[in-house]
């Protein structure tokens, strides 16, 4: 009768003693699905902090109730958002300053031109509905 260490050094999955392999069959590294970040995962960890694990049960728990709008993080946030005058009520896309009244505009939500009219339009304005802007 052969031993098992006999048995382990012919067959070719077994790997030497002392060598670990990781517990699944993941790369070392795996990007993290709510920031895209990278991280070597341990165990069956899934995100890269308990930020992102938070993040993605709330979007869990919340799913049916808003549209949810993924930003790039290597995307700029000023350039695609629309500002509004408290003053005079004229808008602006990624300016935060008002050119009339020269003073701060608040702002109002991601969003671009216009195709029709060239008016900066926050999307929910465009669609209809509100939707949660994710980093």
């Amino acid at each position: 009768m052969s031993s098992v260490n006999e048995i382990n050094q012919r067959h070719p999955s077994v790997e030497p003693p002392g060598v670990k392999s990781p517990l699944r069959h993941d790369s070392p590294t795996i990007a993290c699905p709510v920031c895209g970040s990278s991280f070597s995962p341990s165990g069956r960890r899934t995100y890269c902090s308990d930020a992102c694990r938070a993040s993605a049960y709330r979007r869990r728990r919340s799913s049916g109730t808003l549209p949810t709008l993924r930003v790039p993080r290597s995307q700029p946030r000023r350039e695609i958002t629309v500002y509004e005058c408290d003053t005079c009520g004229e808008r602006s896309l990624g300016e935060q300053r008002c050119t009339q009244c020269h003073t701060f505009m608040r702002r109002v939500g991601i969003g671009g031109h216009c195709p029709s009219c060239e008016e900066s339009i926050t999307i929910s304005e465009l669609i209809g509905t509100g939707f949660i802007v994710e980093p």
